[in-house]
């Protein structure tokens, strides 16, 4: 039983109409849902991806009033996001200057061609060559980015810990993902960073893991990430679940997100996990023409849509 990559990524916004604007307009990422966070009705959840919403391609976001991130470890520290090749590489280098992006230079990290960067809140980013591998995206016609230089989908994700050996039990043990590597970090050399890979591995499917005891514990808030989702076939949920109780994780136990199904976890160095199915996907409710522009709510929310949506803020 395999996880077979990363699923999507969950970060957090205070300033959630200047995230839609940077996401789609200067990333050129679409927005394939526009709902609300499920365990509270007040905040958006924003899902940006690909062309339909494809199942590690998304890069989604919770709208709380969150004063910024205290940066440290025992967190998620970097998300990248995939794309294909060096010209490409510099055409973004060009593009976030032009329009101010706080950015690093481009350079070789782990053997791939990485471009650091961070959006206007501070969530810290990387576009990384992945020489076209991982699942073809779906294009988005739309977008200001042309399709040979739009976001592939979710890359390594970089997380931090005082302490290796807990998190490696549950990733090796646990989660059957497999130590492959280590390098360098590429900000502070001295620490090491170790790569676990699922299924069958490449830029789609790593999680980096730092191990840097100097840090002190990072607080949650805007510009930083809220949790990290893994993707199992759908037929596999279910023996998941069932896993981690059998090894006696605390778990959620199973939960329906309407558009997939979850099981959270806390790795022992307190980081959140979620297992996410691939199915059913984003197109269940919404015709995929016109995805992410109405706000749309599981059913079990639609009773109270009409408050739901009055206490929303506009973000177009």
């Amino acid at each position: 039983m395999q996880l077979t990559g990363i699923h999507h990524l969950t970060a957090i916004s205070a300033a959630i109409k200047n995230n839609h604007r940077f996401y789609t307009q200067v990333l050129g990422m679409r927005l394939v849902k526009r709902t609300v966070n499920q365990d509270d009705v007040s905040a958006y959840h924003l899902f940006y991806a690909d062309g339909k919403g494809s199942p590690g391609t998304d890069l989604t976001f919770f709208d709380w009033p969150a004063a910024p991130e205290r940066r440290g470890s025992r967190s998620i520290t970097r998300t990248s996001l995939r794309v294909d090749g060096h010209d490409t590489l510099a055409w973004w280098a060009k593009r976030l200057a032009e329009f101010g992006v706080k950015q690093g230079r481009f350079a070789e990290s782990d053997g791939r061609l990485t471009l650091p960067f961070e959006d206007p809140e501070g969530q810290r980013l990387a576009l990384v060559d992945d020489g076209g591998k991982g699942d073809p995206p779906v294009a988005w016609d739309r977008s200001p980015v042309p399709i040979e230089h739009q976001i592939r989908g979710l890359g390594p994700i970089v997380m931090s810990v005082p302490t290796l050996y807990p998190t490696d039990t549950l990733l090796t043990k646990v989660m059957n993902m497999r130590p492959v590597r280590e390098y360098p970090h590429p900000e502070s050399p001295a620490s090491s960073v170790h790569v676990f890979e699922m299924g069958a591995g490449g830029p789609h499917a790593e999680l980096h893991v730092a191990v840097q005891a100097d840090l002190p514990p990072a607080h949650q808030g805007a510009g930083g990430v809220h949790h990290v989702a893994f993707r199992t076939p759908d037929s596999d949920y279910e023996a998941w679940a069932e896993r981690l109780n059998e090894f006696r994780i605390p778990n959620s136990g199973k939960v329906d997100r309407f558009w997939f199904r979850s099981l959270y976890t806390r790795e022992p160095n307190g980081v959140l996990f979620e297992i996410a199915s691939d199915g059913p996907g984003f197109g269940v409710d919404e015709d995929e023409a016109t995805l992410g522009e109405t706000v749309v709510l599981p059913p079990f929310l639609e009773s109270q849509r009409r408050q739901i949506v009055a206490n929303l803020k506009a973000i177009d």
